[in-house]
């Protein structure tokens, strides 16, 4: 699938920034449909700048079905702050259009990351549960 910008309902473009020659030629299989019509994305376990072009692919066509996205971070190991500001900008469009991001699981790794950046509540995670 070719590298297509997203352009939000502002009409500004949405690059999802650049990646490495491996995540561009990594095949995931991690779409898929939720019950309710949304699309589900489950987030590589290392979800980090390498794996961008692919995680923006997902998104991308996830986006498109219009119907919300379901988030699965159950398996994240790594992430960094590229791969949440893509996740952030992914909500924010979703907003834009009236759709949802819902949260199937979110590994302890990826819930930190995103409390130390400030980034819980931007992404509407679900509350961490006891240790």
């Amino acid at each position: 699938m070719a590298d297509k910008p997203l352009v939000s309902a502002d009409g500004r473009a949405w690059s999802g920034g650049m990646a490495g020659k491996r995540a561009a030629k990594q095949e995931q299989g991690g779409r898929q449909t939720a019950p309710d019509g949304a699309a589900a994305v489950v987030l590589p376990a290392d979800c980090r700048i390498a794996a961008q072009a692919a995680l923006k692919v997902q998104l991308l066509d996830a986006l498109e079905q219009g119907a919300g996205v379901v988030l699965d971070a159950g398996e994240v190991e790594r992430v960094d702050t590229a791969a949440l500001q893509l996740l952030v900008l992914l909500r924010r469009e979703l907003q834009a259009r009236g759709a949802t991001l819902d949260w199937r699981n979110a590994s302890a790794a990826f819930n930190e990351a995103a409390g130390l950046l400030g980034l819980a509540r931007i992404l509407e995670l679900p509350a961490a549960g006891p240790a």
